[in-house]
């Protein structure tokens, strides 16, 4: 009798079969020694609930997978959907090379632990482990949770380098270690550039059969109860749906005429696919002057939720570039710039593809410094407005179930700020914003509202379709202050000028906010409450609680309105910006915010200035310190989440949502008319 000996290769992020370094070590060495492969995707169930696998009249023994600080669902349907196509493209492309994808649901330990007993009592002998290794607390805790398992089997663990960002890690020849990582990403880029030159070259999709043979399915231990795993994709994905669906049920109809800017189905034949169109309709040759874009499929790559499954690794996208550029493949003939070298627009591609490697890093060198309120910076002198009523700081001046209202209308898009609400909408109804938008919402939110950036992060890891932990925590406490952003506080995007800025006609707010789109004159779009009152019925803002009662205002004027979409706006400029200057209620101009956290794109336009105090006599946003952190994954205040969840700190639930377009129980005036600074 044969002895097998089979491998389990534990997919994580990794949901393709090119450019995949395990596959292509089984498929070109061989003397690796195994018989038998085994591709095995788990279901964790502290990142996405599973409770719709549940078999009839039976219930979960895991909580509900949701998140600490707003105890939102860790991940929404949105991202729910995507995950599910990209791993039944796996599936399918596993199998047209003769392998089989296996799926389970539980932790790794417990599942591992499972699939090695059965296979050994049905005469395989496992002979090794192995996964791709990814950075953050809960990734690397999974992982010491595998090679525990292992270990106490007597069975070998290997990590793998995650080989699916731009500049490989053996590459990175600088930093000898995560702690030489420079804290401001321009001087990682300069140490990186030129960036054209960097990347490794890509690995082979495995020929048919060149892979170990696939185990029978009836060999392989089945699901453990109380769940099953259909064996449909329609029913995979009904299943994955149907506890997290009613996120939704309170979001208004989608709005006439709005299309989504991400209509795109999951999986690594997608990816590629959505590479070439980027580059044969000019897409790519234009990304850098159209990536500030907010409508519409084709402003930007929208390559980002491949790259955080793994369908498509960022060397890959490189190395195409370089075939169109070179003028390697005829089937790209008819692209602009085909043949004429690197341009601006594959030029800023890879610079956003090394900023994504630049978050990772800052995730391995900082850890669970990721998720605290006190950021990278360990910045306890900044004290954020709380929604918990055991976590208010001192200088909170509102009550904890205010704030929960606030928050509340800022994702449910009734602030009363066009491009703030026009963004959560798009959120909400497609999975997607643009990154123009999440900026200014996450600046809203932290630094206009003062509200901890962790309800933010938090309710974009629920929604984003493209969400990936580093990116998502990173980029939040780079725009909050608290993170690598070198000017940190004095980083403040006005959302009513970057609205004139990138959405110049209102198209964008009109479109998302359907309320608005009687409204003829800009700046009543971009913020209803400076409508003349005699005109609220005829526009349809009466009872409206982002005319009535908004949860921000902004004083900003315009004079001489552009006539054309490309004539700029003229500001009158309001006091000077002296650290302690107090703005007057009487005001009625403001100074620009600043606003980007692109270290590519600084805006002549917007400079950075210290905050004032509002006019309504909160706290000002620079003076008032924001003190000590509780809560985040772990650091802080005591633990009242979920036992095996660990780092992540405590919890309370958030108020019953609001009801859209109807004014909200009276809260606490936050200024008449603000000076902003």
């Amino acid at each position: 009798m044969t002895v097998s000996k089979v491998l389990v290769y534990i997919i994580r992020h990794d949901l393709r079969v090119s450019d995949n370094p395990i596959l292509h070590h089984l498929a070109s060495i061989s003397d690796h020694g195994f018989t038998h492969l085994l591709p095995l995707f788990v279901l964790l169930p502290h990142q996405i609930e599973v409770s719709g696998f549940l078999k009839e009249g039976t219930q979960s023994p895991f909580p509900q997978a949701k998140s600490e600080v707003g105890r939102y669902w860790r991940c929404g349907p949105h991202r729910a959907k995507f995950i599910a196509q990209s791993i039944w493209n796996l599936k399918d492309n596993l199998k047209k090379l003769g392998s089989e994808l296996t799926i389970r649901i539980g932790p790794y330990d417990g599942v591992l632990k499972r699939v090695i007993d059965g296979l050994q009592q049905n005469e395989f002998n496992v002979g090794g482990v192995w996964t791709i290794g990814e950075e953050g607390y809960e990734e690397k805790r999974d992982e010491k949770a595998m090679s525990d398992t292992c270990s106490s089997l007597g069975i070998d663990f290997q990590l793998w380098v995650d080989e699916k960002y731009f500049i490989d890690d053996r590459d990175l020849e600088q930093l000898n270690s995560p702690q030489d990582l420079p804290d401001v990403f321009t001087t990682y880029r300069k140490m990186m550039e030129p960036l054209r030159e960097k990347p490794r070259e890509t690995l082979p999709t495995p020929e048919k059969g060149a892979l170990p043979k696939a185990i029978e399915k009836s060999k392989i231990p089945n699901q453990s109860s109380p769940f099953e795993i259909p064996d449909s994709y329609e029913s995979f994905e009904e299943a994955l749906l149907q506890p997290i669906n009613g996120v939704l049920s309170g979001v208004p109809p989608f709005p006439e005429g709005a299309k989504s800017a991400h209509p795109f189905r999951g999986g690594e034949d997608n990816a590629f696919s959505r590479l070439d169109y980027l580059i044969k309709s000019g897409s790519a040759f234009s990304y850098k002057a159209s990536r500030n874009g907010l409508l519409g499929a084709d402003f930007s790559t929208k390559l980002s939720a491949y790259l955080a499954q793994g369908c498509i690794t960022a060397r890959q996208i490189h190395h195409r570039l370089v075939v169109y550029e070179d003028g390697k493949d005829e089937s790209l003939a008819e692209s602009q710039g085909y043949g004429e070298g690197e341009n601006e627009g594959t030029k800023a591609i890879r610079f956003e593809l090394l900023w994504r490697d630049y978050m990772r890093l800052c995730n391995r060198k900082f850890k669970g410094k990721l998720f605290l309120r006190a950021g990278f910076r360990n910045d306890s002198g900044n004290k954020w407005k709380s929604a918990h009523k055991d976590e208010i700081m001192d200088g909170q001046q509102e009550p904890a179930d205010e704030i929960s209202k606030i928050v509340q209308r800022v994702f449910d898009g009734t602030t009363g700020m066009g491009l703030i609400d026009a963004s959560q909408r798009e959120l909400l109804h497609t999975g997607y914003t643009s990154n123009r938008a999440r900026q200014n919402v996450a600046s809203f939110l932290a630094k206009h509202l003062c509200i901890d950036w962790r309800y933010g992060a938090e309710w974009y890891e629920m929604l984003l379709v493209d969400y990936d932990v580093s990116s998502n925590w990173a980029n939040w406490q780079y725009v909050a202050g608290v993170g690598n952003d070198p000017r940190g506080e004095a980083r403040i995007f006005n959302p009513v000028k970057q609205a004139f800025d990138y959405d110049k006609d209102g198209e964008y707010v009109r479109c998302w906010v359907p309320e608005l789109r009687k409204i003829e004159k800009l700046e009543h779009v971009f913020q209803a409450w400076t409508t003349p009152k005699e005109d609220w019925d005829r526009f349809g803002l009466t009872g409206l609680a982002m005319a009535e009662d908004p949860v921000k205002k902004i004083n900003f004027s315009v004079e001489g309105k552009p006539k054309t979409s490309r004539r700029p706006f003229i500001r009158r400029r309001g006091p000077g910006r002296g650290g302690n200057n107090r703005a007057s209620p009487s005001s009625t101009a403001s100074q620009p915010l600043t606003g980007t956290n692109d270290p590519n794109d600084a805006n002549e336009n917007e400079k950075p200035a210290n905050r004032q105090t509002n006019t309504n006599g909160q706290p000002n946003i620079a003076d008032g310190s924001r003190g000590g952190f509780r809560g985040g994954r772990g650091y802080g205040g005591g633990h009242r989440g979920r036992g095996h969840r660990g780092l992540r700190g405590g919890y309370r639930g958030r108020g019953p949502p609001s009801s859209y377009g109807q004014v909200p129980p009276p809260m606490q005036q936050l200024a008449p008319a603000e000076q902003a600074q």
